[in-house]
């Protein structure tokens, strides 16, 4: 007992830990754009950010849900005459995710903290019981809103940008940008908050696997000290900000204006909020990258920068497999140590 109580409260630690590393890894994601059109400056975007961040994860538990079960059966993690597997494998997948979120920070790749977390539970639980431990309804379920979710943010920034174009065509350009400018600042708070009630939910889910596979906890319901723990250190994570992967998202794809700004702000932020109303993680990464990439190709094709984006499709489709492995390893590594 006393062992899986040491383990359980490593969990949350590392759970926290994600959270906070997951604030400041993806905080580029919500202000990048409006930092990058001097809409706002980057400390004040960071703070209104954290803010925005903290009051969005207080706002739904869908998400968190399917986390909690979307992927593994929680109930099958369950701990019997001490045993101590189920804690384990969560305790190996935190150490997966949270090690690939800050490799990928240092090098200023915008990869997927959702992507590392979810090949992160599938490996270290397949390393402990095979195949069969997954709940493939749900896990497929997940990785069909992985894929569609950028490919749909692509299309969507195309469009809104198209719509843009048509509907200003005759706006004198200086008050057009200064108006888009102004609005920047509300579409990135908007952006903040949605980003908010999608990712810091995924560390809520962990924790909640947590204290079910350690019989604390016989539903799947997100307990309030759990929400607000999340929230705060996805808010924490965000003041510190990531002023790397700014300068990734916010001009290595596209030269970015006040009207593609807003263009791309308006379509992650309502795809990303979309995905938290039907309760499905999403990666907020690649969703505000990929509208970057439709807003620009929507001006001009040649406009992006397809080799900063071919880079980041390399990564969406690496960080799974490597995150699934990397969590199989240190799985056995702990089971060696508890």
């Amino acid at each position: 007992m006393e062992t899986l109580l040491i383990i359980t409260v490593l969990v949350v630690i590392f759970a926290l830990a994600f959270d906070f590393i997951n604030g400041f890894h993806d905080t580029a994601n919500a202000i990048a754009t409006s930092v990058s059109t001097r809409a706002l400056k980057p400390r004040v975007a960071v703070l209104m950010a954290a803010v925005m961040n903290f009051v969005g994860a207080m706002t739904f538990v869908g998400v968190a849900k399917a986390v909690a079960s979307g992927i593994v059966d929680p109930f099958s993690l369950n701990a019997f005459e001490g045993d101590v597997t189920g804690s384990v494998v969560i305790l190996a997948a935190l150490s997966s995710a949270i090690t690939w979120n800050l490799l990928t920070w240092y090098f200023g790749i915008p990869s997927s903290s959702s992507h590392t977390l979810i090949g992160s539970i599938a490996g270290a639980a397949v390393a402990s019981a095979g195949m069969d431990i997954l709940n493939y309804e749900g896990f497929f379920k997940i990785l069909q809103a992985l894929i569609i979710s950028p490919i749909l943010a692509l299309t969507v920034g195309f469009i809104v940008m198209k719509l843009f174009k048509f509907i200003f065509k005759r706006s004198p350009l200086y008050s057009t940008t200064k108006a888009f400018r102004l609005t920047q600042i509300g579409t990135a708070a908007l952006q903040s908050f949605t980003h908010g009630t999608n990712d810091a939910q995924k560390a809520m889910g962990i924790i909640t696997m947590a204290l079910i596979a350690a019989n604390w906890q016989s539903t799947d319901e997100v307990q309030d000290w759990v929400r607000f723990a999340c929230a705060l250190a996805m808010g924490l994570g965000t003041s510190v900000g990531g002023y790397k992967i700014i300068k990734t998202v916010g001009g290595k794809i596209m030269k970015i204006r006040p009207v593609n700004g807003v263009a791309a702000d308006l379509t992650s932020a309502s795809i990303i909020f979309g995905a938290t109303v039907i309760a499905l993680p999403v990666s907020t990464t690649h969703v505000i990258s990929s509208a970057i990439m439709g807003v620009g190709a929507a001006q001009r094709v040649k406009g992006v920068k397809w080799g900063m984006a071919r880079k980041i499709v390399i990564t969406w489709f690496i960080t799974l497999p490597i995150s699934a492995l990397m969590a199989s390893i240190f799985y056995l590594l702990f089971s060696l140590l508890f």
